[in-house]
């Protein structure tokens, strides 16, 4: 019997065994995954988990009915540390081997923290739902929060503290956040939501210690200024899950590396989620959108399908999406699709930039992207033009 191991069981793992199914493979299916929770959602964490509106319960990606309907061995609790591409074979953390015909790589990403920082209690990364657990238990009593970061993880757990009535201070490395993913004038706007929650912005700085005997008591900042902090969160982006892949072979950088159809550099071997760099026609992208990982394993999962059946796979329809995601942050959403550039012009369509607005980037006078504040009918349009645009390129 023909067996297929998905490494990994959070959203992109789970489509990607969906995937298999859904395409008709009916052979031995095995999930090999680090946690030993049920796969869950991880959006929530940051918003519902934190501010106590859920324990975790109710982020199921699947139920016990969906899962039985998978027919897939769950190897929960393990994770593999290493993959012999030429006999397929995985290597197990609990010394187990594991032989197949094929596998797909969806080992996600880990948060990172902040290099040669002390180990002590009171400093978070988010990226688990454990992680979000411990974090809501420190959360829970007063105290000056620190939330070293303004990407949109940062700025979701921000919003949650401050929610919690923390004194919140963010600390970016940019000077302002968000510059980079969506351009100085958006970015700007976006700031506007953190100082009109009385949340305290120190930016263009860089965070070089955290002080503490067993637990955190200040963060001492590049320009010499400390901040005091009873909790400090790290939302400083996440590594690539590829150190297990080390001797293989595999071609990684920043990920793993892949085609179009997400095969990596060895036979029967393909990536999907936050993992997998894709090659597309703007270069190679590795996104970290739930998006992605919700979409990309339907690809990976045909791909190796045909790969496996004798196929061509490059017959197949590539990967390359129109990027999309979205934040919820001091009560309102941001939905952002496209791949604006830093230095696109914003151009307003409805509402105010100082209130709910629906925008579009542009670039050399052609659309790039849009951005929209609380205003879902429009960006939903914005969005389904985009992607008939988007098609015919």
């Amino acid at each position: 019997m023909t067996t297929i191991a998905v490494v990994g069981t959070g959203l992109a793992g789970v489509r990607s065994a969906e995937a298999l199914r859904t395409e008709g493979y009916d052979g031995r299916l095995v999930l090999v995954g680090e946690e030993t929770a049920a796969p869950y959602d991880r959006p929530p964490l940051s918003k519902h988990v934190l501010l106590g509106k859920s324990d975790g319960q109710d982020l199921a990606l699947t139920d016990e009915a969906q899962r039985a309907a998978l027919e897939a061995e769950w190897l929960s609790g393990t994770g593999a540390t290493a993959l012999d591409p030429v006999s397929r074979t995985l290597s197990l953390a609990d010394g187990r081997t594991l032989p197949t015909d094929g596998v797909i790589i969806a080992t996600g990403a880990r948060a990172r923290n902040l290099p040669g920082a002390p180990v002590l209690q009171g400093v978070h990364t988010l990226r688990t739902l454990n992680d979000a657990l411990r974090l809501r238990e420190d959360l829970s009593r007063p105290g000056r929060v620190v939330v070293v970061g303004g990407g949109f993880i940062g700025a979701e757990v921000a919003s949650s503290a401050r929610a919690l009535g923390h004194e919140v201070t963010v600390v970016e490395y940019e000077r302002t956040p968000l510059l980079r993913q969506l351009g100085q004038a958006a970015a700007k706007i976006l700031c506007r939501l953190h100082t009109d929650h009385a949340v305290r912005l120190v930016t263009g700085v860089s965070v070089t210690d955290l002080i503490g005997a067993e637990k955190v008591s200040q963060v001492t900042l590049s320009d010499g200024r400390s901040l005091p902090a009873d909790v400090v969160v790290v939302g400083v982006g996440v590594a690539p899950n590829t150190e297990w892949l080390m001797g293989s072979g595999i071609s990684c950088d920043n990920g793993v590396l892949t085609d179009e159809w997400c095969r990596t550099s060895a036979p029967g071997v393909v990536a999907a989620g936050d993992v997998a760099a894709y090659r597309c026609r703007s270069g190679r992208l590795r996104i970290e959108h739930w998006t992605n990982a919700r979409d990309m394993p339907l690809t990976a999962a045909r791909a190796l399908l045909a790969t496996l059946r004798g196929q061509d796979p490059t017959a197949l329809p590539v990967y390359d999406p129109l990027p999309y995601v979205w934040s919820d942050q001091y009560g309102v959403r941001i939905q952002i699709v496209g791949r604006p550039g830093a230095d696109d012009e914003l151009e307003l369509l409805s509402g105010s930039f100082e209130d709910r607005f629906a925008a579009v980037y542009r670039r050399n006078g052609e659309i790039s992207g849009a951005l929209a504040v609380d205003s879902p009918r429009e960006f939903g349009r914005l969005k389904r033009e985009l992607r008939d645009a988007w098609a015919t390129r």
